[in-house]
């Protein structure tokens, strides 16, 4: 039996990727496209953008990063993962920084 990164996902990623392809479902239609029109202009089938509404973890990360610049939304990931945000990061940092520095030895050749 193959493996699918469906399987091994938690059922939180599961959801939201889910509610994910939803909101691309409502922002589409709202905007008067029909799925046909997002396939054409994202340069992919059909089948492939009604994947994607269904928030399908197999299609590329990008064909979603392209769904949502179509719908005028940008660029939606340029600060997700911003490191000034990112507390559970800069936490890590804290923990790293040495008690004191010492010089480094002479090294001789």
């Amino acid at each position: 039996m193959k493996s699918s990164i469906t399987n091994i996902l938690p059922l939180q990623v599961r959801r939201s990727l889910k509610q994910f392809g939803s909101d691309l479902s409502l922002a589409r239609r709202k905007r008067g496209l029909t799925i046909e029109m997002m396939a054409e202009r994202l340069t992919i089938a059909k089948s492939t953008y009604q994947r994607v509404e269904k928030g399908d973890s197999k299609v590329s990360f990008g064909i979603y990063a392209m769904a949502l610049y179509v719908l005028g939304f940008g660029s939606p990931f340029l600060n997700i993962i911003e490191a000034k945000e990112d507390m559970h990061g800069l936490l890590l940092d804290i923990e790293r920084v040495p008690k004191r520095v010492r010089r480094p030895k002479d090294r001789k050749s």
